[in-house]
């Protein structure tokens, strides 16, 4: 199948962090997927990208999707929730019940979807299972329920365990390298059936054990100088998006 729009929403997952082009600007796995389908489809392909980092799943909902679904595309990705779940007092189940309607109702359109089935965090963040692990876990089986119900595509990253090599994520280790964003592109354009470039498809080699004392050095420079700043902007209720707009807020010739 030839499509000929498609709309990302979500949050810094799809807006491309850490994903960097040479002037600074992000590009991650949904720039990446609309370069090859606008290949295939030709020069009448358009794509917009509404995501921008911090945004809960509320902020998605309200800020992208009447835009979305008044661009009236072919394909949707949708990836919104994994901010939520980083936060002590989110609830999963919830989360869940707030996004099937609305891929309900992208469906509906006559759209296909793209889901996701987080990658694994919390293995990479200290005490991240205990965490954030089950809060995790039920927003991935949420989704995966939902793509089954409503047809969409579900592209399963948590099943990969190419996202356990350090070398996907980026330092800040929440957000994917550009290793990591090309594999989410991959996975992507596979399930669409649109051929992928193999490289990017490729398992870096398994690192090298890391000495207790160098890890958790890692581990304390890691918490100083990204995690300290992420609880700052929580307990002052600030955002690392409050000043971010959407890098491609309509539908628009890719390139242009």
């Amino acid at each position: 199948m030839a499509w000929r729009s498609f709309v990302a929403m979500g949050d810094s997952f799809t807006e491309g962090m850490s994903d960097a082009y040479p002037d600074g600007s992000y590009r991650g796995w949904a720039d990446l997927v609309a370069t090859r389908l606008a290949v295939d489809t030709g020069p009448g392909f358009q794509y917009a990208n509404l995501a921008i980092r911090g945004r809960l799943l509320d902020q998605v909902l309200a800020e992208q999707l009447e835009p979305a679904l008044k661009m009236r595309p072919d394909l949707v990705g949708f990836a919104a929730g994994g901010n939520d779940i980083l936060r002590p007092k989110a609830d999963a189940t919830a989360l869940v019940a707030r996004i099937e309607p609305v891929i309900a109702r992208i469906r509906a359109t006559g759209a296909d979807v793209i889901l996701f089935r987080f990658a694994d965090v919390a293995a990479h963040i200290p005490g991240g299972q205990r965490m954030i692990g089950a809060r995790a876990a039920a927003l991935n089986d949420g989704t995966r329920e939902i793509a089954e119900r409503h047809g969409a595509y579900l592209i399963d990253l948590f099943a990969d365990d190419a996202y356990l090599h350090p070398d996907m994520w980026s330092d800040d280790r929440l957000h994917l390298s550009e290793a990591g964003h090309r594999r989410v592109a991959g996975h992507v354009l596979n399930s669409l059936g649109v051929g992928v470039d193999e490289e990017w498809m490729l398992i870096p080699p398994a690192p090298q054990p890391t000495p207790w004392r160098l890890a958790r050095s890692a581990d304390l420079r890691w918490a100083r100088q990204h995690l300290a700043p992420w609880v700052s902007r929580h307990l002052r209720g600030r955002s690392s998006g409050d000043l971010v707009t959407a890098k491609r807020p309509v539908l628009t010739p890719f390139g242009e």
